[in-house]
């Protein structure tokens, strides 16, 4: 999964493309080894700004309106009214939740009405407050595992029947609880969901995003969600060629 932020202020700068100049970013990135593509439209950077919803509809418009249904398609959203927007202009698409329905209350029965594949996440809090929010007395991986549970049945009460987890590195949990999560991931697939690992480029790897992603092909992460498309795609291969 390659990130296209539509944004002026996400935390990784060569993400960041005019909505003019994101067909040429995304062509390179499927010419990369990109399998699909992860359109944002407000960052959620330590410290980011609200972004309200018609700003973000207007970074995403023209470049939805003109997808290519031959790609496929993710949004990172937490708003069911961009949901329902995209839908109308691009049909059928994952939607990538960081809030995994929390934001919007509209947004999981959004989602299930529409029949999308969800992309579920583990967070605490917004970009400002957490930081502050990464006590779990009973561990990381319990909670994780508790948190996920508690979403399947919101899931399915919703009408979801495709959905992805992820675990959420860099959302309200340290640096030492982010690689403890990469270490112990496959304790997460006796859930029985695929796992999506956004882990490039963080602050938490100290540069080192290949070890990440290395860690999370062996826990058995389905998807890498990443900056350097041609990077990853190499270690998934030398992974994958063992």
């Amino acid at each position: 999964m390659a990130v296209v932020n539509l944004t002026p202020d996400s935390f990784f700068a060569p993400s960041r493309v005019r909505a003019d100049r994101a067909r040429k970013r995304i062509r390179s990135l499927l010419d990369q080894g990109a399998d699909l593509i992860d359109l944002g439209a407000v960052s959620t950077r330590p410290g980011a700004a609200d972004v309200d919803l018609e700003a973000e509809w207007a970074r995403l418009e023209p470049v939805v309106r003109a997808w290519d249904p031959a790609v496929p398609l993710s949004v990172d959203t937490t708003r069911a009214a961009i949901v329902q927007r995209v839908f109308d202009c691009a049909g059928p698409f994952l939607v990538n939740d960081i809030s995994a329905g929390e934001d919007d209350p509209r947004m999981l029965e959004t989602v299930g009405r529409l029949g999308l594949p969800y992309v579920a996440m583990h967070k605490r809090g917004n970009p400002r407050t957490m930081d502050a929010l990464s006590t779990y007395p009973e561990g990381i991986l319990p909670a994780l595992a508790d948190y996920f549970r508690a979403f399947a049945v919101r899931a399915e009460e919703a009408g979801i029947a495709e959905w992805i987890l992820d675990p959420g590195l860099g959302f309200a949990k340290t640096a030492e609880q982010n690689w403890e999560i990469l270490e112990r991931l496959g304790e997460l697939q006796a859930l029985g969901r695929p796992i999506l690992i956004g882990a490039a480029d963080k602050r938490f790897t100290g540069g080192d995003t290949e070890r990440a992603h290395r860690l999370a092909l062996r826990g058995g992460a389905a998807i890498l969600r990443v900056h350097d498309v041609a990077a990853a795609r190499r270690t998934i291969d030398n992974f994958l060629s063992r």
